[in-house]
């Protein structure tokens, strides 16, 4: 059983920066699928962006250009550095992970789920 844990929320101006990082107790090697989504209130969950074992990788529209995904097998951990922030890029972020397939937009067959982290950016 893989737990995660997101770190790296907080507030910031529009057109700042954040890292968020997303800590697996457990090996992440053998995992393929892993994703950041978000969810806004009053709005379903979505994908951010996602990245295979294979570190292909996929974003949402709103994000290309400015938000880049990455992990690190070796430390379990995976990132996601947001860039040109805008408000509504505020939601609460969440890392999953599935051992195989792909990261759906819904978050539908994620196995595991970090409990999120707030981001907010004001304008």
């Amino acid at each position: 059983q893989v737990q995660l844990v997101e770190s790296g929320g907080g507030l910031v101006q529009a057109g700042g920066s954040l890292r968020l990082s997303c800590k697996a107790s457990g090996s992440i090697s053998s995992i393929n699928a892993m994703g950041w989504y978000r969810q806004a209130p009053g709005k379903q969950r979505e994908l951010v962006a996602a990245i295979t074992s294979g570190r292909s990788t996929n974003y949402v529209d709103s994000v290309k250009g400015r938000f880049t995904i990455s992990r690190d097998n070796a430390k379990n951990m995976v990132y996601l550095q947001m860039n040109s922030l805008k408000p509504e890029d505020t939601a609460v972020y969440y890392c999953a992970a599935r051992d195989f397939g792909i990261a759906t937009m819904t978050g539908y067959g994620m196995r595991y789920w970090g409990k999120g982290t707030l981001v907010t950016v004001s304008s």
